[in-house]
């Protein structure tokens, strides 16, 4: 499997994390290694930069079900904003996998141990990534990384296949750009689907925190924009009563609330991101009631005191004549997600002061 990330922040020397969180049994690579991609649309690297990855000094790791290895350190120049090609090979195919459906990247597989090969002639691609969890960069003194707990806008639904242009990929530019902020990485830790209260493609929010957030590499700060799916979900196989919206609502801020306190306790700063409209879906299809969820919600994320801060993303991408839309210029088309014009103004519009 050969798969391209992009990195945030540049370093010399890096390190890869290999999950098998969601595997029903150990998982042998065989090889693991580490290049520069030629094209973030084809499986080409550059030969000279191919490197092996090893595990306390073996080439060869074996990884538990539910755990996450990490490379020894290699040394791997890398500049901020550059993709790196990793490629492995697995002994057997794993019986339950750990992927993320949404990479929005190009993946490609092919049978037999070509890791170190300059293409994969032949490779079947896919838009999913395997197995890897995590790429940190050894950086200066200082340096910190933002997280970005999110579902599916986040994740970057409905933005361009390798165009890097979801909104975490326009604050991390917009972050390099400035000279006050060059040391801060982007982690984005979207998944499609996800809620804050119940499982979807993946694990809920709190059930994720302390992977996805709390064992991060130099992790300073937390964006949290999440809770969309589960006002979309309440009503969407009908009408329910006032009394479940308003129970909805209170378990959504508690949940708030607990990341709030989980974070503060390893003296991470946590920006609440106010949830973007979405009346029109055909997913979700919200009335009255739904809005009135989501304004409520909106209403205590803006409250001083509850975050640390805040980033309006509902007042970025909404339209002033109808408040409870996508403005139609930043609309994919299904009145959920943005589009890539949608995500770069809300990639713009984060205040970098907060950082």
């Amino acid at each position: 499997v050969r798969q391209i990330v992009r990195l945030s922040l540049g370093g010399t020397t890096l390190r890869i994390h290999l999950s098998n969180a969601f595997g029903a049994g150990p998982l042998v690579f065989t090889a693991v290694h580490i290049a520069r991609p030629l094209s973030l649309t084809s499986p080409a690297i550059d030969p000279s930069s191919d490197m092996v990855l090893t595990f306390s000094g073996k080439t060869e790791v074996t990884v538990p079900a539910g755990a996450e290895y990490i490379s020894d350190p290699v040394r791997f120049p890398a500049a901020p904003l550059s993709s790196v090609a990793i490629s492995f090979h697995l002994d057997a195919p794993p019986e339950q996998e750990t992927g993320h459906p949404g990479s929005r990247e190009t993946s490609w597989y092919i049978h037999g141990d070509l890791t170190s090969s300059a293409t994969l002639t032949g490779a079947s691609q896919v838009e999913h990534w395997y197995q890897l969890s995590g790429v940190d960069v050894l950086a200066p003194e200082g340096s910190a990384a933002i997280v970005a707990l999110g579902d599916s806008i986040t994740d970057g639904h409905a933005t361009t296949t390798n165009g890097n242009n979801r909104w975490t990929d326009i604050l991390a530019e917009r972050l390099q750009a400035s000279s006050a902020t060059h040391g801060v990485a982007v982690l984005n830790q979207g998944i499609g689907g996800n809620h804050l209260l119940t499982d979807g493609l993946g694990p809920n929010a709190l059930a994720r925190f302390d992977r996805d957030v709390l064992a991060q590499a130099g992790v300073r700060w937390l964006i949290v924009f999440e809770g969309v799916n589960d006002l979309g979900g309440l009503s969407r196989k009908g009408a329910v009563s006032s009394a479940e919206h308003r129970a909805l609502v209170d378990r959504l801020l508690s949940a708030y609330e607990q990341m709030i306190v989980r974070a503060h306790a390893h003296g991470i700063q946590v920006i609440g991101a106010t949830i973007t409209p979405f009346a029109g879906s055909g997913y979700y299809h919200p009335d009255a009631s739904g809005e009135a969820d989501r304004q409520a919600v909106n209403a205590w994320i803006r409250t001083p005191g509850h975050f640390d801060q805040q980033i309006d993303f509902d007042k970025i991408v909404r339209d002033p004549e109808q408040p409870d839309r996508l403005l139609p210029a930043y609309d994919c088309g299904d009145h959920l997600h943005p589009n890539p014009a949608g995500y770069k103004a809300m990639g713009d519009g984060i205040p970098l002061n907060l950082f």
